[in-house]
């Protein structure tokens, strides 16, 4: 992979940089990460600074498991945005915490994102809150099927409702031309012919135990929790910063825009992650 943790930083980089490896810089860090991580790689969140003019309702876990249109609905605008979401990069910023974890200078990242772009960066100690939009689960019999799998049954089973509309919307959704998808199969398990759900935790559900434990694990570690592109509104992300306000352990949050955490906040910074990131990677030593 080619490392662009050289690449020039913005002023507010340069000048912000230095306070963050001061409270960083001999402290064993934990990050907890959000969407904005991966908007420089193309993917949108949903409450950024260039999402909330044009805010859309996520899926609700109960719409997804009762109403058989909305499934259909959610699996014909997913078979748009798929292809876009598994061509996306990583960009400086996740390249940045890979470095910093190579470097023993990161334990680990909790990251509320879904499209894996964490581990794509070389990252290896990864806790998915939220689960992977790659893999799909059988809500039946429990079976995985990649989503790369499953993409190509939804396009020859659906091929004229491919490529409608190729605007990527958060969680690799897709914006239709249409809103009719009566006629649109649904493929169903390879294995026991059960209702195939992407596995990540919709609004409405709740993290897995064996997750939530593997995180907590992972937050107990840290001696600064580093908090990177999250608004902190959903609250799977925000318990970890109350949890360190509690236990006196330094909170850092680098984000775009305000977020429910910045009470907690010994240092806040808004900046862009791709530029400070970097930046910061630099001065304490670690090299993609």
């Amino acid at each position: 992979m080619t490392s662009s943790l050289s690449a020039p930083p913005s002023p507010e980089a340069i000048d912000l940089a230095p306070r963050l490896a001061r409270l960083l810089d001999g402290r064993r860090v934990v990050a907890l990460a959000g969407a904005g991580m991966s908007t420089e790689s193309g993917i949108p969140d949903y409450r950024g600074p260039e999402t909330a003019r044009r805010a859309r309702n996520p899926m609700q876990a109960r719409q997804f498991l009762t109403d058989g249109a909305m499934r259909a609905r959610y699996w014909a605008r997913s078979m748009n945005g798929w292809p876009k979401i598994e061509a996306a990069r990583p960009n400086p910023a996740h390249e940045a915490l890979a470095a910093l974890e190579r470097g023993g200078l990161l334990a680990g990242t909790i990251t509320q994102n879904v499209d894996g772009l964490h581990q794509a960066a070389g990252s290896t100690r990864v806790i998915e809150l939220h689960g992977a939009l790659a893999r799909v689960r059988c809500l039946g019999c429990g079976a995985i099927e990649p989503r790369a799998s499953l993409q190509e049954r939804l396009i020859a089973e659906n091929p004229s409702f491919y490529a409608f509309g190729t605007t990527l919307a958060p969680d690799g959704d897709a914006d239709l031309d249409h809103d009719a998808f009566a006629d649109f199969h649904v493929p169903a398990c390879l294995a026991c012919g059960g209702t195939l759900k992407p596995d990540v935790v919709f609004f409405g559900e709740n993290v897995p135990a064996r997750v939530t434990e593997a995180a907590w694990a992972l937050f107990d570690e840290a001696e600064v929790l580093f908090v990177v592109g999250s608004s902190l509104t959903v609250f799977s992300g925000y318990r970890f910063v109350r949890r360190a306000s509690e236990r006196g352990v330094p909170v850092a949050i680098v984000n775009l825009g305000p977020t429910r955490g910045d009470e907690h906040a010994a240092l806040r910074v808004d900046a862009r992650l791709g530029e400070l990131l970097p930046r910061l990677a630099s001065m304490l030593g670690a090299r993609a």
